[in-house]
């Protein structure tokens, strides 16, 4: 039987070490995509990757901030093996040990020891990245699409006229960046990217993954009918700085939201509800159903940023959703009616989600990849507000045009 063996050394404490081999949150925020974990002796360990990989196991030994011991039976791996993590906190510091172990001969075992050689490597860069900085390199390192992703099922599919029913539909580009300098526009429908078949969000991270900006990827779309293939030049990817205390994190959203809400008073200043229910298209939004989206893109953070907290971050099979339910975005605009309604509405969740931000506990930032994750969709979200702006205010020209204003 053959054993990987692995050394590294981080500067945080050996806590924040033993949490992000034990708990789901901070093993999504490291190491895989989705995790389940049961920290007791006999409790269960499920990790998934958005390529398809998975390990599933349980933990045989732990002992706080000085040892972990699991089981690990991979997709498609011949037998079950053992990781062993030994940590030890010293000046400050803490090193870690970590041995794969039970691997067995032959072809089918070679193949499997390269893939955990490798994947141990690059995870483990990554924890020491995470751990110190706070940065997910998967997320640092990958380029970017310049893309808004719409709502998208076999109904919006007929609407469309796109002979699938499965992919990704642009529900906008950002100017000068990939998509749009590929020739992307809206409700085009993604179904592949280099190799891989885009049959969700999570299936274009999965295309990203290992590429860098600049890298030339192929991408295969619909536009109505017609199937296209267009070549994209990957973009690079600017990050803010996430504030290092709580306080500061809200006093810079808060800094973005009046920004964004003098643009959006302006916008819908002296508004008729006519005009901001009228839909340009059957297969387009109104203002008020945009608005709507925006409430639950609002509800939406608020909610996952309770799961962080609480360590219980929630496993989606899909992140097209969350905010685009048809559903959802009717049931929003009916239960407010108005377009003032709404509009108090999504100004009182932006309050009440920078007021949670305020008082995040310390040991919540203490946990440096989980609070970086956490706050960075606060620091990125004016863009994404702005475009559907954007898209309100077309919606009430064509209204202007459609009466004759």
């Amino acid at each position: 039987m053959k054993t990987l063996k692995f050394k590294l050394t981080v500067n945080a404490p050996a806590s924040e070490v033993y949490r992000a081999f034990t708990v789901a949150t901070a093993l999504r925020g490291w190491f895989c995509n989705a995790a389940q974990a049961d920290r007791r002796k006999g409790g269960r360990l499920y990790l998934w990757w958005n390529g398809g990989y998975y390990a599933a196991g349980e933990f045989s030994a732990l002992a706080p901030n000085k040892k972990i011991a699991f089981k690990w039976q991979g997709r498609n791996e011949p037998a079950a093996t053992r990781v062993s993590v030994s940590i030890a906190e010293k000046n400050g510091k803490t090193q870690i040990a970590l041995a794969h172990s039970g691997i067995g001969a032959g072809k089918v075992w070679a193949k499997a020891a390269r893939e955990f050689e490798r994947g141990w490597n690059v995870a483990l860069e990554n924890l020491q990245a995470v751990l110190e900085t706070g940065q997910d390199l998967r997320f640092t390192r990958r380029p970017l699409l310049g893309i808004a992703v719409g709502f998208f099922n076999a109904e919006e599919a007929g609407k469309l006229g796109v002979p699938v029913t499965q992919g990704v539909r642009l529900d906008g580009v950002a100017a000068g960046m990939g998509a749009q300098k590929a020739g992307l526009q809206k409700d085009d429908v993604i179904v592949k990217m280099g190799k891989i078949l885009v049959t969700g969000y999570t299936a274009l991270a999965h295309a990203l993954q290992g590429k860098r900006a600049g890298d030339k990827i192929p991408v295969v779309f619909y536009r109505g009918a017609e199937k296209k293939t267009v070549t994209m030049e990957l973009s690079g990817r600017v990050l803010p700085n996430v504030p290092p205390t709580a306080r500061e994190l809200a006093d810079a959203v808060r800094a973005v939201n009046v920004e964004l809400n003098a643009e959006f008073d302006a916008l819908i200043n002296g508004v008729s509800e006519s005009a901001a229910s009228h839909k340009p298209s059957a297969n387009e939004w109104s203002a008020c159903e945009t608005l709507a989206h925006l409430i639950a893109g609002e509800r939406a953070n608020y909610f996952a940023l309770y799961d962080f907290i609480c360590d219980s971050e929630r496993a989606y099979d899909t992140f097209d959703n969350l905010d685009n339910l048809p559903e959802q975005i009717n049931a929003t605009v009916q239960a407010y009616g108005t377009l003032a309604e709404l509009a108090r509405e999504y100004k009182r969740n932006q309050a009440e989600t920078s007021a949670m931000l305020a008082t995040l506990p310390d040991q919540f930032v203490a946990h440096k990849g989980t609070y970086w994750r956490a706050a960075l969709p606060f620091l990125q979200s004016a863009d994404h507000t702005r475009a559907h702006f954007k898209q309100m205010r077309a919606a009430i020209e064509h209204w202007k045009l459609e009466v004759g204003h």
